[in-house]
């Protein structure tokens, strides 16, 4: 296959002020842009963007915003409605954009959310390509260290990759969801992408440790002891935090509790290393954990489920019936066509008129036109 003109020369690299206001006054003269950025939240303790690609129809760059100290000449491309930012798996890129740079992105169109739309079951970036264009992607880089500089060619041209083709993909995947009558739809998926952005967790760090629900009282007041144990010692040595040492050690620590390093070198996981570095600081967390008062002991949140509705669970089975049904006619995924939080939504408003379907939160315009009557007409029945 012929390689899109930007892969067919060397890739310039933007680290200067000068030329990005340059390439900067190229985007904006551009009706579509390809974009994806590499992040290090594998190697440190706070992830940032290491990189951004970006490729038009003809050019390709590699801006890099550890060498700039500002990327304000991007926002007026990324944030103009009438230049496209075409992305894949964007949610998390736009967040990033966001909190790094305040960049926003105003019109967007993600090629995973659209190919899952035209019911492609193998959405991944590296699938749609091998399968579209006969191009393999080599992912020897997916979880290198882009923080480091400088980056090798071979890195350049893997984060290259992630965006020559994009415009291709973009091509062929927008003219097939149009002859589906399925644009609107990702229109409204995407606007909805372009408003993510990143929010701080609050509260005990035990709420984020998957596993930590099972917990009761006094495990859990230990567990929270070793989280923060490990942020502290995260924050120390730059390092995500399940590098120093992971969640599933630290709930069996939490569980078994073990008073001496001997008992400590018995918990699954952990590594003699890891005893030598934090073994008497872990100890100590867990006598703090077991030092807090029985009126102090922390409960994991859980929400607070209502009792069904009266026939809400005969009307979600039906319901399901239903998506089944809808699924094959469309030729979609059960979960792209409704997933399951809205059925239930849907089965315990209990009615049968379409206003009704505007109080159901999350529930996308698209969706209620496709199939909000047909579904009121499947809660009548019975």
């Amino acid at each position: 296959m012929t390689l899109p003109i930007q892969q067919t020369g060397a890739c310039e690299i933007i680290t200067d002020a000068k030329r990005l206001t340059e390439v900067a006054a190229i985007m904006g003269q551009q009706t579509e842009l390809a974009v994806d950025l590499e992040m290090d939240s594998l190697h440190h303790y706070r992830e940032k963007v290491c990189l951004i690609q970006v490729s038009t129809r003809k050019e390709s760059w590699l801006i890099d915003p550890l060498a700039l100290k500002d990327l304000a000449p991007l926002a007026a491309s990324f944030g103009n409605p009438r230049i496209l930012t075409v992305m894949h798996g964007a949610d998390y890129d736009i967040r990033s954009l966001h909190r790094d740079f305040g960049i926003e992105v105003s019109s967007l169109f993600d090629t995973m959310i659209a190919s899952r739309f035209l019911g492609i079951t193998e959405f991944g970036l590296a699938a749609l390509l091998k399968a579209r264009f006969g191009v393999e992607l080599n992912k020897k880089y997916q979880k290198a260290d882009w923080s480091k500089r400088p980056l090798s060619p071979e890195m350049c041209a893997y984060a290259m990759a992630d965006t020559a083709y994009l415009l291709p993909l973009y091509d062929q995947i927008r003219r097939e969801l149009a002859e589906k009558g399925r644009l609107t739809w990702l229109e409204e998926e995407c606007d909805l992408v372009c408003q993510a952005r990143v929010t701080e967790k609050e509260g005990p760090l035990f709420i984020s440790c998957k596993g930590a629900g099972k917990l009761k009282g006094r495990s859990l007041a230990v567990l929270e002891e070793l989280l923060q144990l490990r942020d502290r010692q995260a924050r120390e040595l730059d390092r995500p935090p399940f590098k120093v040492i992971s969640a599933d050690t630290l709930l069996e620590v939490a569980e078994k509790r073990p008073r001496s390093l001997g008992e400590l070198a018995a918990i699954k996981g952990m590594t003699p290393g890891q005893i030598h570095r934090h073994g008497d600081s872990i100890l100590a967390a867990i006598a703090t954990g077991l030092a807090v008062p029985e009126d102090e002991l922390p409960r994991f949140p859980r929400q607070r489920r209502e009792e069904p509705a009266n026939g809400a669970k005969e009307r979600l089975k039906r319901l399901k019936q239903w998506r089944e049904q809808q699924s094959a006619v469309l030729g979609l995924e059960p979960g792209v066509v409704a997933p399951n939080w809205l059925l239930e939504g849907i089965a315990e408003i209990n009615s049968t008129s379409i206003s009704a379907l505007n109080g159901i939160s999350g529930m996308r315009e698209w969706q209620k036109r496709l199939y909000g009557k047909d579904l009121l007409e499947e809660m009548a029945i019975g």
